[in-house]
């Protein structure tokens, strides 16, 4: 999606790259002999007026039958693949996946071990778009602080909607999906190299994330690139993100934060499971 929220379409050189990507993904589906797939595409292809242009490129060149998901698809697979991380005893949470162009919030509520999706939005905001606007290698407060206006009523006409909806304006606690949570985890964490295992379904303060951020943000491009949870590939776009999460905080303040490392691709694989009749064995 690199340039896509400016220009309105997919670069040339994004594109090229992604096919690369994905013909290696290609070739390891032949290997494996894999005869069941569901393979999707979000915000950048949704909003560019050359994505359906590209998905018939992959096909030809790869092979790969892409699927353009809409956004409440997006969302509720969001949930499917995060929610084994909801707290026994929550009642309320609030789900969010801060993606590279947009960001879907998600308010459920849970009874009996089941959740159901009360409320749920897609805003046009994520830590690409952030970054191409108003820059992400060089982030002092003024620009954190117009990212954080940017999203901020985006995200406060759904918090209206939702306290209506389910009539408490809180959540028991936040659950976060992306590699902004991720990234800040890993950090809050001190890792010297990034390890899922102690980073999937970790509990992080709110205040602990409030504390990071202002750690990132001090940091010069060349810092965030040096850490180990950061690096170079995402040390332009993490503070894009932060300014995203800090917003989600300040609507729905929360103790604590839950990091979940799944997401979509875990909701695929939940949704083909239960269509197999083998999710839960």
């Amino acid at each position: 999606g690199e340039g896509a929220s400016l220009t309105g379409a997919l670069g040339e050189d994004a594109m090229a790259r992604t096919v690369g990507a994905l013909r290696v993904c290609s070739n390891k589906l032949k290997w494996w002999n894999v005869g069941r797939v569901r393979l999707i595409a979000t915000e950048a292809c949704r909003m560019a007026a050359n994505g359906p242009d590209f998905v018939r490129r992959v096909q030809e060149e790869t092979g790969l039958a892409l699927e353009i998901i809409d956004r409440e698809t997006e969302a509720r697979l969001a949930v499917a693949g995060a929610a084994p991380l909801i707290a026994p005893t929550a009642r309320h949470v609030l789900i969010f996946d801060i993606g590279g162009g947009s960001t879907e919030l998600m308010w459920l509520s849970v009874e009996a071990g089941r959740h159901r999706i009360e409320a749920w939005t897609s805003i046009p905001a994520g830590v690409v778009t952030l970054a191409e606007q108003f820059g992400g290698v060089s982030v002092d407060e003024a620009t954190f602080e117009a990212m954080r206006r940017h999203v901020r009523p985006l995200m406060q006409a759904f918090a209206g909607r939702a306290a209506a909806t389910v009539g408490i304006a809180g959540p028991d606690h936040l659950l976060g999906t992306s590699g902004t949570v991720t990234t800040i985890c890993g950090v809050q964490l001190g890792l010297r190299r990034y390890d899922r295992a102690r980073v999937d379904g970790c509990w992080i303060k709110g205040q602990d994330v409030g504390d990071v951020t202002g750690r990132l943000l001090g940091m010069s491009f060349e810092e965030r690139a040096q850490s180990p949870c950061i690096g170079r590939e995402r040390a332009d776009l993490v503070l894009g993100g932060c300014a995203i999460l800090e917003e989600i905080r300040a609507i729905w303040p929360a103790e604590w934060l839950r990091v979940a490392d799944r997401g979509l691709r875990e909701g695929l694989l939940a949704h083909m499971m239960i269509e197999d009749g083998c999710y839960g064995r």
